[in-house]
């Protein structure tokens, strides 16, 4: 063990795979995994299209090596995908990750030397922390509300430590875990700050298309886009995902990006695992192609009534003091205990005795804290689990 690098000590088990080892045993109600019902995959549309490209004549380059850039087609759809959402770009701007979770890890690795500054939401995602940390940064606090530091002081900051300030990573639609959404303004703000940081920003875009109310705002890259003159002037890098949308098996992301990263993630790409997988990305272009915008009112239709039945149950059931998030899409909602409250050691008396199980929040603070805050997800818990595991969560709160 004396031989292992550094950065190996930041390397952490993750709360929520662990969790997810509960789905295992039947008896428990679980808010835990953040993950899409299976029940509403799109089975019958990818079994036909991997039997449509196997027995036919896309076989060949389906089984065989592909270019690191990803799978022409289907970069194609995505930059025609990007067009709807205010980005004008093409093929060039979208690079193929095996998941956006392996984007995350790869702009860690291009931007990130030992001691620099992520700036990080308090709460963030957990995968990205998990993603950026093999590569030894220090963590600030990101502030899209308001209340920023000046950007001399994150310099100062970040100079005490031995190194820059190098990108604001945030989640800004339906966020990870606490199911807000930043307007419009707090989205310019965070362009404005990191401007004047001369950093990059990371748009993490897992969730945007599972918007139930409300009007959607234009993502980060699309303001950018507008204020830069352009994709390859920008200085957003968006991380997109069809995990949420049709498969996460299939482990098919995307980074949307300047031409002059996305030539630099291609080389890291070529270091890795050469690309990701061929047939994969054959079938995922087919079946986005046949599928994506009804699968997505297909989902909102589901995820829209387990959202309003989980708030709903916590309305009638959660005790005073007790507050929560009312997200309006996405898969997550967010609850704060009273101060002094501890929801990790709610949560092994939650398992032991009413067998419900959900995320402590201090897994998504970078310094540890928000120990009186936990994370439900919806996506898998129909009106039968709320019905019984909020009241249950709710009277070990109560006692």
């Amino acid at each position: 063990m004396n031989l292992l690098a550094s950065r190996s000590s930041r390397m952490k088990a993750s709360e929520i795979r662990e969790l997810l080892k509960l789905l295992d045993q039947p008896d428990i109600i679980s808010f835990a995994g953040g993950i899409p019902d299976p029940a509403l995959f799109p089975a019958e549309a990818i079994r036909d299209a991997y039997a449509d490209v196997l027995g036919g004549g896309e076989a060949g380059a389906a089984l065989q090596y592909q270019v690191s850039e990803g799978y022409l087609l289907l970069r194609r759809w995505l930059a025609g995908q990007m067009g709807k959402l205010g980005v004008a770009c093409d093929e060039g701007n979208i690079f193929i990750t095996s998941g956006s979770q392996q984007a995350l890890d790869y702009l860690g690795k291009l931007f990130l030397s030992p001691g620099d500054t992520a700036l990080v939401t308090w709460p963030t995602y957990l995968g990205a922390l998990q993603a950026f940390n093999a590569y030894e940064p220090r963590y600030d606090r990101l502030r899209p509300e308001g209340r920023n530091m000046t950007p001399a002081a994150y310099r100062v900051a970040a100079a005490a430590n031995g190194g820059r300030v190098k990108f604001a990573y945030l989640v800004p639609d339906f966020a990870n875990p606490t199911g807000e959404t930043l307007n419009r303004q707090q989205r310019e703000a965070v362009l404005d700050l990191a401007g004047e940081l001369d950093i990059a920003v990371i748009e993490d875009a897992a969730y945007r298309a599972l918007r139930y109310d409300g009007e959607g705002v234009p993502p980060i890259l699309a303001l950018d886009c507008a204020r830069s003159g352009g994709i390859d002037k920008a200085r957003t890098l968006y991380c997109g995902s069809f995990s949420k949308i049709l498969s996460p098996g299939m482990r098919v992301g995307w980074v949307c990006a300047p031409r002059h990263v996305v030539e630099k993630l291609v080389l890291m790409k070529q270091a890795s695992d050469l690309h990701s997988p061929s047939i994969n990305q054959v079938v995922m272009h087919r079946v986005a192609e046949a599928v994506f915008d009804g699968q997505v009112e297909k989902l909102i239709g589901a995820y829209r009534e387990r959202r309003d039945g989980l708030l709903a149950a916590l309305e009638a059931n959660m005790p005073e003091g007790v507050t929560w998030s009312r997200p309006e899409g996405g898969m997550f909602v967010w609850v704060t205990l009273p101060e002094g409250s501890d929801a990790t050691g709610l949560l092994a008396r939650a398992v032991k005795e009413a067998r419900v199980a959900f995320v402590p929040g201090s897994a998504f603070f970078a310094d540890g804290t928000g120990r009186n805050t936990l994370r439900l997800s919806f996506t898998l818990a129909d009106s039968c689990a709320v019905s019984e595991g909020i009241p249950r969560l709710a009277a070990i709160l109560k006692g």
